[in-house]
């Protein structure tokens, strides 16, 4: 029967000698024997149970796991769900190292429309960052309201042309007028604007954003703490975050 030194079975699955050592230390790689000068031994079942050790390693899987899963009888079942522990854990590391990306594209693109930025400039751009997903629900959810209204205002249309009968788009129209102003009221108490200026945190008049210029990310407004007027950074109020 092989047997393997420490060094052997370290170049065999390609760790370090210093790892062998540690298993044993943990003693989840005993060796089987030792040779007439005290060397450690280990055999060819030895060497299997490295590589699965490794393997799991590999996996991620801490040592505590590894230990508990090489005493069980049962090692098919336990090892079906440490690898479906262990999976789920990877697919939430992905998931929060992918929003971190995301959020680090985002700052630089924000940085490079700033042209210029301060401490302060960066303190308003990651408040937005951090309401961003808040406000893109807001939006979705007005865009999913405002799609059956634009689908009967231009059915009512479309009878009015064809059949000659326009009381139901003059009704149609009446009702989206007192919805489209009830959106707008509730999209008004659900957002904020962040001034360039002094960086405060604001809500402008309800007129005044109606009608102001706007982008989709910016309004123009007028600061209610240092009057500054200029495009203002839109996000979400928090105030509203229990509603």
């Amino acid at each position: 029967m092989s047997k393997y030194t420490t060094g052997e079975v370290a170049r065999l699955c390609n760790v370090t000698v210093r790892t062998v050592q540690y298993y044993d230390s943990r003693n989840l790689l005993t060796p089987s024997g030792l040779s007439e000068g005290g060397r450690r031994l280990y055999s060819e079942e030895d060497l299997q149970k490295l590589k699965v050790i490794c393997f799991l390693r590999n996996m991620g899987l801490p040592i505590g796991s590894i230990c508990e899963f090489l005493k069980e009888e049962n090692v098919e079942e336990v090892l079906a769900v440490l690898l479906k522990q262990q999976g789920e854990t990877l697919k939430k590391e992905i998931k929060e190292c992918q929003e971190k990306l995301s959020a680090l594209g985002i700052l630089e693109k924000e940085l490079k429309n700033a042209g210029h930025f301060s401490v302060e400039s960066i303190g308003d751009i990651a408040y937005k960052m951090e309401n961003r997903k808040k406000l893109h629900r807001l939006r979705m959810l007005l865009v999913l309201v405002g799609i059956p209204m634009d689908i009967v205002e231009v059915s009512t249309f479309a009878l009015g042309l064809l059949k000659g009968i326009w009381w139901p788009f003059v009704l149609g129209v009446s009702l989206m007028l007192g919805a489209g102003l009830c959106l707008c009221f509730y999209y008004f108490r659900r957002v904020a604007y962040i001034c360039p200026q002094c960086h405060a945190v604001f809500k402008p008049g309800f007129g005044e954003m109606i009608f102001s210029k706007h982008t989709l990310q910016l309004r123009k407004l007028t600061c209610t703490v240092c009057r500054h007027k200029g495009f203002c950074i839109e996000t979400y109020d928090e105030e509203k975050k229990g509603d």
